[in-house]
């Protein structure tokens, strides 16, 4: 920054050119997907800074955007973008399967954490069931199911995650992608993707599960939900909802450490219906 003049970005002014830094590491080729988040909306003040880096980097570059976030916000990432070199998206092996991630779209950055999640999640579903998983983002859960399930059935409404889940899907064979349906809409507005449903697989944002989904699982629930949550407290508050109708009882709950040295966990709940 210093060496190509690049400004950093000052929020109570609201002056500077380069707000964040995103970077993420491919771990089997160890090579870095790189944004730079511009406070505006056209790449070219940053486009020095994005050259040396190219230039610094050489082959431990994966790819190099820009997004613009012009708004005063604390929101890291803005509706612009433009990909300078490299790949549309970083490539993991999640759950037996190539997952996607266009730098866009959510992804865990304790990975290695993810993939013991992943396979709790797995080993709760049986052979041969109808999957529905909600906010499924790039389909590092599901994707893996596909092999031996009925079918799934995967909603998000996210863009970038639902053009990762997209190169995910297409990375499968013709048979695995014949069982699979893609739903792109919030969660809340597609309770009527449950219906049939053997097995239902949440992972919300830390908000929780959308208040009409809740309400649908409640009252017509699955023989098995498993609910992956990333906030203690309002996993408590669905679990509530859940559990309230006597229609469904909290059969496990395990907990997974992926964010080391501070307090916030991740865990799964398994559902069984009554």
């Amino acid at each position: 920054m210093r060496a190509t003049g690049t400004r950093p970005y000052a929020e109570r002014p609201h002056v500077g050119d380069l707000r964040a830094l995103q970077v993420v590491v491919a771990r089997a080729e160890a090579r870095a997907q790189v944004v730079l988040v511009g406070n505006g909306v056209e790449p070219a003040p940053l486009a020095p800074l994005a050259e040396a880096l190219a230039a610094a980097l050489g082959d431990a570059l994966h790819s190099l955007w820009w997004n613009g976030q012009p708004e005063r916000s604390n929101v890291l990432l803005g509706p612009h973008w433009h990909r300078w070199c490299g790949p549309e998206a970083l490539r993991e092996r999640i759950g037996g399967v190539d997952v996607f991630f266009p730098p866009g779209a959510f992804g865990q950055s304790n990975l290695d954490g993810a993939d013991a999640l992943v396979a709790a999640v797995h080993a709760a579903v049986p052979d041969g069931a109808r999957v529905v998983e909600l906010y499924a983002g790039c389909g590092p859960i599901g994707l893996g199911l596909l092999g031996r399930s009925e079918a799934v059935v995967f909603v998000e409404s996210a863009p970038d995650a639902v053009r990762g889940l997209a190169l995910g899907l297409a990375a499968r064979p013709a048979h695995e992608r014949a069982r699979a349906r893609v739903h792109g809409e919030e969660a809340g507005r597609a309770t009527a993707a449950l219906a049939g449903a053997d097995v239902v697989i949440v992972d919300p944002p830390r908000k929780g599960l959308d208040a009409p989904l809740a309400a649908a699982l409640a009252a017509a629930p699955p023989a098995r939900l498993l609910y992956v949550s990333c906030d203690p407290a309002s996993l408590e508050r669905d679990a509530r909802r859940l559990v309230a109708a006597g229609r469904v009882r909290l059969a496990a709950l395990t907990v997974f450490d992926l964010f080391p040295n501070t307090h916030h966990v991740e865990a799964l709940a398994r559902f069984e219906r009554i």
